[in-house]
């Protein structure tokens, strides 16, 4: 196996020799050094650069949500200030008192001892979808890790990126972070991205919503994290409280108009309860489509080839949504409701949706419906959540067996509770671990303890058992497994 020095000057061999691979190579340069720096921190250093890099990513919470409201055209910058609290002062408050360099933890008894290292330089693409919000919270996840951060934004938020990185990278310098601990590249290309991966000097990819990166990043030779957006069931069960889960439904899809990745994207009712869910709906600002109207929202709203939300309706208010459909809606209209037989291919409204646009689905019985949340949840990116509204434990643990999930979501709702913090005592993150095809090895959300390399340290600990029986016993044919066990275990 060829070293890490005969990688690095291996690296470009046989490749066209491009500015964005001499961009590449300059970028994991500078990574390479603060990446060294670093490393020299005490754990008191580390934590006087994340709190200053805290506080200044909050104080400039208000004006980043308008400016990537304003460049990318989506969402609602009230809710992204929201995130941007979310990723600074939450995180902050999670992770402050976590030790990240040196001894983190230690067992005299078992003789095990963790010392935490950082992984080195990571390259996150981040998407248009919340910009500003992922870099503050990549940003203090990797500075608390003493990882070297390397940001790819994405074209349609550039400046937005930008400032959120500046704003970041100052804030650690004044904290006297290393130079260079926070690069964010001024131009977003296919070329620079695979320059910047392939490099043996990059530790991890972060891929939060580009799902143009998926293939490059896998195919990189590099350990990649793919956060992408899924289709998550939530299933509407005859125990639950329907006024409150339809409320909480509301507010979770609805939240920055739809945009979270793991927001929810199709309700599925048993025919008992669905008149009275539909009617909730229905008081709480939410519209229920008519067949006529659904043609004309699939058929404008949607791309004809790939069954893909057009980008101009990401992100956008029910009622401009309707407007772009050329459909009539209540004055106030919060939630687009779209009546489904069947999911899958031919059906848009069935897939993914980043919009306050949900698709609605009535079965006749608790194993019909549940058997659609297993087909739905195949779609899209594999091993994220879904949710369910019940009041019976026993429904609740059926769903939870039968679901291919990370997370299920119990009264909860889906897209903000995922995150943690909040709705939930998860741990606060803000990438959630996914792929198309539900291959991925961290399955789980994304913090700190994902970019540390943790080294144990292994004293002396005899197995007394194994001490005592005799060697011979193990060689004896006639002795069974249970017989052994009875040796093994004796007298202890």
């Amino acid at each position: 196996m060829a070293s890490f020095t005969e990688k690095q000057a291996a690296y470009g061999e046989g490749a066209a020799l491009t500015k964005e691979f001499f961009r590449a190579k300059a970028v994991m340069e500078k990574a390479a050094f603060a990446s060294a720096v670093f490393r020299q921190l005490t754990q008191e250093q580390v934590d006087r650069i994340v709190e200053g890099v805290y506080k200044a990513a909050f104080n400039h919470r208000v004006t980043l949500a308008k400016m990537a409201q304003e460049e990318t055209g989506m969402g609602v910058w009230q809710h992204k200030t929201l995130q941007h609290v979310f990723a600074t002062q939450i995180l902050h408050e999670s992770i402050k008192c976590e030790k990240t360099v040196g001894i983190i933890s230690r067992d005299d008894n078992a003789g095990l001892t963790e010392i935490a290292e950082p992984i080195g330089p990571v390259l996150a693409a981040v998407t248009d979808i919340n910009p500003t919000a992922s870099i503050l919270f990549t940003a203090l996840i990797c500075l608390k890790t003493r990882n070297p951060l390397i940001i790819s934004p994405h074209p349609r938020a550039l400046k937005a990126c930008a400032e959120a990185a500046r704003i970041c990278y100052q804030a650690a310098l004044e904290a006297d972070a290393p130079e260079d601990c926070i690069q964010c590249l001024d131009e977003s290309s296919r070329q620079l991205d695979h320059a910047l991966m392939t490099h043996p000097a990059l530790a991890l990819i972060l891929v939060m919503g580009r799902t143009d990166l998926v293939e490059t990043s896998r195919s990189s030779g590099t350990p990649a994290i793919l956060s992408l957006p899924g289709h998550v069931p939530v299933l509407i069960d005859v125990s639950a409280d329907i006024p409150f889960a339809v409320k909480s439904i509301m507010a979770s899809k609805t939240f920055d108009n739809g945009m979270l990745l793991a927001g929810e994207q199709a309700i599925v009712v048993e025919s008992q309860a669905a008149d009275a869910v539909i009617q909730e709906f229905k008081k709480q600002h939410g519209h229920v489509l008519p067949p006529q109207d659904l043609k004309k929202v699939e058929a404008r709203l949607f791309n004809s080839e790939d069954g893909a939300l057009q980008p101009e309706a990401r992100g956008q208010s029910a009622e401009k949504l309707a407007i772009f459909a050329g459909i009539t809606v209540p004055a106030g209209t919060r939630l687009l409701l779209a009546p489904q037989d069947q999911p899958g291919k031919g059906r848009p409204l069935s897939g993914v949706k980043l919009a306050p646009l949900i698709g609605l689905y009535v079965r006749k019985d608790l194993d019909s419906a549940i058997s659609l949340c297993l087909e739905l949840n195949s779609q899209g990116s594999l091993g994220r959540v879904a949710g369910i509204y019940a009041n019976n434990d026993k429904v609740v643990a059926t769903f939870a067996q039968l679901l291919n999930v990370g997370y299920l979501m119990v009264n909860t709702p889906v897209a903000t509770g995922i995150a943690g913090g909040v709705f939930t005592r998860l741990q606060p993150a803000f990438i959630l671990s996914s792929s198309p095809d539900g291959k991925h090895v961290v399955h789980e959300s994304i913090s700190i303890r994902q970019l540390l390399a943790i080294k144990r340290i292994c004293r002396r600990r005899c197995n007394e058992r194994w001490q005592a029986i005799s060697g011979d016993n193990y060689l004896d044919e006639r002795l069974s497994a249970d017989d052994v066990a009875a040796i093994y275990n004796r007298n202890y």
